[in-house]
């Protein structure tokens, strides 16, 4: 609890010298202190699926001291990213976690097409809270339900999410999605179904590797077989709107050894395939090894 102000009496100063001197003070914190100010329209903006909020973070800190040049980064379910960017929303570049969102712009003819690739790929893995994962083989028919309880799986809403879309796919293709489909905890994306299993509002929640990974306070139950879904594939385009000049040098610089090696090492898998057009990406002038 707060401690109660001291009803002492104390006294009062001169009103004739207090307001004057409020005013001053005022004057000087409106003058000096600069107020909130939104991204300016020169920044690169970037809309990336949650779960690459960390692989992102991290080498937009680098492209910035590397080249001097601010990323503004809005990281969410894909769908949603899709739709803002629908909505008129502005974006610089799309990062999905899925095919079908990326296709969705391209439908839209809201991407250029000539900057599209198959950037990186991840794994589906159940995950528990940390020191509470059961043991269990994630295979045909494996015990899902029983394994939960009386609690609730943890996913990714899969009418739209494409975390959600493969966990539910894979679930169906081992025969258990009919055991837990009503006994979901849907979450807007990835990372707030990690966050559940995190903060033991569910036993249990399937999220990709990366996020599981890099979250102490989960552990991995299994990995869910390949078979099992879809390949998980991360897209990225330049989007049709975009006029910013640094939209393809930050493409090049995601693409520089390092920065895939970071990628890496959170559990990405980098996918070589290259833009359909090859001046479709500018490189930098000069990188520096010493500055990623």
């Amino acid at each position: 609890m707060f401690d109660r102000p001291s009803k002492k009496k104390t006294r009062l100063p001169d009103v004739t010298l207090f307001v004057p001197l409020v005013l001053i003070a005022w004057l000087v914190i409106v003058l000096l202190v600069p107020a909130h100010v939104p991204a300016s329209s020169a920044d690169l903006r970037v809309f990336a699926a949650a779960s690459l909020k960390d692989a992102i973070g991290d080498a937009n800190v680098r492209y910035q001291r590397v080249t001097g040049r601010k990323v503004v980064a809005s990281f969410g379910g894909s769908d949603t990213l899709a739709q803002q960017i629908k909505n008129g929303t502005p974006a610089d570049i799309f990062i999905s976690a899925d095919i079908d969102w990326m296709d969705y712009l391209a439908k839209h003819s809201l991407i250029k097409p000539e900057t599209r690739f198959n950037f990186l790929g991840n794994k589906l893995v159940l995950i528990a809270s940390v020191d509470r994962a059961p043991t269990l083989s994630i295979g045909p028919k494996f015990p899902l339900a029983q394994a939960l309880g009386d609690g609730r799986l943890a996913i990714a809403d899969p009418a739209s999410v494409p975390a959600g879309k493969y966990a539910k796919a894979a679930l169906e293709t081992l025969g258990v999605w009919a055991s837990v489909e009503g006994r979901l905890a849907l979450a807007p994306d990835v990372r707030a179904a990690l966050e559940i299993v995190c903060h033991r509002e569910a036993p249990l929640g399937i999220v990709y590797q990366t996020d599981a990974v890099a979250e102490q306070d989960a552990d991995i139950v299994g990995t869910f077989p390949a078979f099992s879904h879809s390949p998980i594939i991360y897209p990225l385009a330049v989007t049709t709107a975009s006029t910013n000049r640094d939209a393809k040098s930050y493409v090049a610089f995601l693409r520089s050894p390092e920065i895939e090696a970071a990628f890496g090492l959170q559990g990405f898998a980098v996918l070589r395939a290259k833009p359909t057009a090859a001046s479709a990406i500018e490189p930098l002038t000069v990188v520096a090894r010493s500055q990623l």
